[in-house]
């Protein structure tokens, strides 16, 4: 089962996917935010295209844990496209991917500007890796 992980902004939508084995995640775009309608269309484009049974968001949490104003955009959003695009959707907690994207885009010598325009698509893989390792790791312990 592949499974599409997901960094929504107010601007973009950073998208990955998982291997057929849920092993590994892969980003693969950057949706740039049209409306949800629109938005909705490009992720049911993707879905298809890689046959995905699941999508993963990243939950937006303050530092103690509470979910301040972004995470309630995003669960509305994510509770619109479970009924407009007939998928499940699931949420992790993505407090600090976006700085730990950041961080290794530094490390890796990456411009300002090329960090801009890839930070979300790489935030959605630490979403989903982060997911795809945690249910490995249980899968192994069973």
């Amino acid at each position: 089962m592949r499974i599409i992980g997901l960094d929504i902004g107010d601007k973009t939508i950073g998208v990955a996917v998982s291997d057929p084995l849920g092993l590994t995640a892969q980003g693969i775009t950057t949706i740039h935010r049209k409306g949800k309608e629109k938005d909705a269309l490009e992720l049911q484009k993707i879905i298809n295209e890689y046959s995905a049974e699941l999508i993963l968001s990243g939950l937006p949490k303050n530092m103690n844990g509470t979910i301040g104003e972004q995470g309630e955009k995003v669960i509305r959003f994510c509770n619109f496209l479970e009924k407009r695009l007939n998928v499940k959707v699931e949420y992790w907690d993505e407090r600090l991917t976006t700085v730990a994207a950041h961080r290794a885009m530094i490390e890796a010598d990456l411009s300002r500007e090329k960090r801009k325009k890839i930070v979300d698509k790489l935030a959605a893989v630490y979403i989903l890796q982060g997911y795809l390792d945690k249910n490995n790791f249980n899968k192994r312990r069973e």
